[in-house]
C-alpha cells in the first residue's frame, strides 16, 4: 500500500513536470513573433505610448519589445512596462557618414532589429506610426518586407523582419562602404537591398496551404495600407487609398509630429492619432490620456498667471479711480451723445475735448499740436509693435509644453502671446506718454493753457480708442487660425494660404494701428502734463 501510493505521488510528479514543460513551449512559441520599436529619447515616448495603444485595441496579444537608448530616462522605462512593453536597453550605432543631419545621429541603431534572434519575425514601426487596423498578417510576410516609395526607394518606418545572426555582421561589415542617400538607415538598405523596388507585392490573402508551397521570397513589398504616407495625404488631401482599408498610419512631415499641440491645427489626419491618445489609461498616476505630471503643472501655472495680472490691473484701474465710473472716454462717449440729441445738434465747445479724446485725427489737425510730434515716432511704433509681437509669440511658443493637448497649447499661446505683447508694447506707449508730458513742461506751449481756460475739461482715465485698436487686433489674430475650420478647409495648403492671407490684413492693420496710438499717447501727455501721479500706472489702458 506505501509503495502504492509512492509510485502515485511519481507519476503525478511526472504529469507536473510534463504539463510545465509544454505550457513554456507553447509559450515560447507564441512569443517568437513581436512588434517592436525604437526610442532615443523621451521626446517620443508620447508616440510610442500611443503606438502600443493603437496594437493592443487592434486585438493583438503578441509581444512589443520597445528598444530603448541611454537617453531614456527611468521613469519613461517603468511607464512603458506598465503599458506593456517589454523594454530592452541597447547601444547606439554611430553613423557612419561624416556628413549627415544631425538628427541622424544614431538612426543606423535601427539595424539592430535585424539581430533580434529570440523572435522568428519581428514587425517594425516607428514610433510616429498608429494602427488603426489589425496587421497579424504581416507576420505571413517573407524574410524582409517594407513599403515602396515614390522615387522607387523603400522606406524604413514599417518593416517585416526575419531576425539574423549572419545578415547582421553582414550589414555591419557593409555599413562603411554602402552609400546612403539620405545619410541614415534608410538610405543604407536602399544600397544594401538594390533590387528591392523589383520585388513582389505582398498579398495577405494567401491561404496557409499556398504560403507552404510557394518558394519563400527573399523580400516583398508592402501595399500602402500598410504604410500610409501622412506628407502624401496633404499632397491631394485625401488618400490614395480607401480610407477604410488602411492598416497603419505614418506621419512623416519632418518636425511636425502628431504630440506637438500645433500640428493638429495643420493636419487633419492628426485627428486619429489624438483619438487614441485620449483614451491611453493611467498605468501610473497622472499618465491617463497621455497626460504628464509636470506639463500638468505647467499648464495650471501658464493659464493663471495672466489672469492675475489682468485682475491686477483692473485694480490699479479702480484705485486709479478713487470711487468714480464716470470717468473713463467711454462715459465720455454717451454723455457728448446725450448732450448732442438734447442741443438737436448742437455741439458746445465744452465737449471738444471729449470728441479729441475719440478721433485721433481730430487731435493731429487742431490747436497746432501735430507740429509738436516728434518726427520719427510712427516708424519707431512700427518697429516697436512688431518686436513685441515677435518677443511674445516667440516666448510662447517656448513656454507652452509642446505635448499638451491641441485646443489647451493654442489657448494657451493667444493667452502668453497677447498678455507679453500687451505689457510689452503698453510700457512704449506710458514712455511715449511721459515724453509728452516733458515736451510739454520744457516748452510751456502756450495754446494747449489758452485751449482749456474758461472751459471745463473731462479727464480721461481709461483711453478707449486705445481698446478698439486693442481689439481690432485680437479679433483678426483669432481669425487668422479660426477662419479655416469655420470655413471647413481641410487642405494644408489653402489653409496655410488663408491664414497668411488674414496675417497680411492683421499685419497692415498693426502698422496703421501701431502708429496713430503712439500719436496719439504723446499728444495725451502732452494735455495731461499735470497730472503726473497717471504715469506711474504700468496698465497702459489705465
Amino acid at each position: 500500500m506505501v509503495r502504492l501510493k509512492a509510485n502515485l505521488w511519481v507519476v503525478l510528479f511526472s504529469i507536473a513536470l510534463v504539463s510545465i514543460q509544454l505550457k513554456g513551449s507553447f509559450g515560447s512559441e507564441s512569443s517568437k513573433e513581436a512588434y517592436v520599436t525604437l526610442l532615443y529619447g523621451d521626446e517620443f515616448l508620447l508616440g510610442v505610448r500611443v503606438l502600443g495603444k493603437s496594437i493592443r485595441d487592434t486585438g493583438s496579444s503578441k509581444d512589443m519589445v520597445a528598444l530603448v537608448s541611454d537617453g531614456v530616462s527611468d521613469y519613461s522605462k517603468k511607464l512603458l512596462k506598465a503599458d506593456g512593453w517589454k523594454v530592452e536597453k541597447i547601444s547606439l550605432l554611430a553613423n557612419p557618414n561624416q556628413v549627415h543631419p544631425t538628427r541622424f545621429w544614431g538612426v543606423y541603431t535601427k539595424l539592430k532589429i535585424f539581430n533580434m534572434t529570440d523572435y522568428k519575425k519581428v514587425v517594425y514601426l516607428d514610433a510616429d506610426t498608429i494602427v488603426v487596423k489589425n496587421i497579424e498578417d504581416l507576420f505571413k510576410c517573407s524574410k524582409f518586407c517594407a513599403n515602396l516609395k515614390h522615387s522607387e526607394r523603400l522606406n524604413s518606418g514599417v518593416m517585416v523582419v526575419e531576425p539574423s545572426e549572419a545578415l547582421f555582421n553582414d550589414m555591419m561589415r557593409k555599413v562603411k562602404t554602402l552609400s546612403s542617400y539620405t545619410g541614415g538607415d534608410q538610405g543604407f538598405l536602399n544600397s544594401y537591398y538594390p533590387d528591392f523596388p523589383n520585388a513582389r507585392v505582398f498579398d495577405p490573402s494567401l491561404t496557409p496551404e499556398a504560403l507552404k508551397t510557394r518558394p519563400v521570397p527573399e523580400m516583398e513589398r508592402l501595399s500602402t495600407l500598410y504604410n500610409a504616407d501622412v506628407g502624401l495625404y496633404m499632397l491631394a488631401n485625401k488618400w490614395m487609398v480607401d480610407d477604410s482599408k488602411l492598416h497603419v498610419i505614418h506621419y512623416t512631415l519632418g518636425p511636425l509630429k502628431p504630440w506637438d499641440w500645433w500640428t493638429a491645427w495643420l493636419v487633419k489626419p492628426v485627428d486619429a492619432w489624438h483619438s487614441i491618445r485620449v483614451n491611453l489609461e493611467e498605468t501610473l498616476p497622472g499618465t491617463g490620456g497621455g497626460k504628464n505630471q509636470n506639463d500638468e503643472f505647467v499648464v495650471k501655472l501658464l493659464f493663471l498667471l495672466p489672469l492675475c495680472a489682468l485682475l491686477f490691473c483692473v485694480y490699479r484701474s479702480i484705485q486709479g479711480h478713487e470711487g468714480s465710473l464716470c470717468r473713463t472716454s467711454l462715459c465720455n462717449q454717451i454723455r457728448y451723445l446725450y448732450y448732442k440729441i438734447r442741443s438737436n445738434g448742437t455741439l458746445g465747445y465744452s465737449n471738444v475735448s471729449t470728441l479729441s479724446t475719440l478721433n485721433p485725427s481730430y487731435q493731429l489737425q487742431s490747436g497746432g499740436t501735430h507740429s509738436k510730434v516728434p518726427q520719427h515716432l510712427g516708424a519707431v511704433s512700427v518697429v516697436v509693435c512688431f518686436t513685441a509681437v515677435l518677443i511674445s509669440l516667440g516666448t510662447s511658443f517656448v513656454i507652452v509644453p509642446r505635448q499638451t493637448m491641441p485646443w489647451t497649447g493654442l489657448i494657451l499661446v493667444y493667452e502668453w502671446t497677447f498678455t507679453i505683447f500687451f505689457l510689452l508694447f503698453g510700457c512704449f506707449l506710458v514712455l511715449v506718454h511721459q515724453h509728452g508730458k516733458r515736451m510739454a513742461i520744457q516748452t510751456e506751449s502756450s495754446s494747449l493753457d489758452d485751449s482749456g481756460k474758461g472751459h471745463q475739461r473731462v479727464g480721461v482715465s481709461c483711453d478707449v480708442t486705445t481698446l478698439y485698436y486693442g481689439s481690432g487686433m485680437v479679433f483678426l489674430a483669432i481669425a487668422a487660425v479660426s477662419l479655416p475650420y469655420i470655413l471647413g478647409i481641410t487642405a494644408l495648403f489653402v489653409r496655410l494660404g488663408l491664414m497668411v492671407g488674414v496675417a497680411i490684413v492683421l499685419a497692415a492693420f498693426m502698422t496703421y494701428a501701431s502708429e496713430h496710438v503712439a500719436i496719439r499717447w504723446f499728444l495725451k501727455g502732452l494735455e495731461d502734463r499735470r497730472e503726473t501721479s497717471r504715469s506711474k500706472s504700468i496698465c497702459f489702458l489705465c
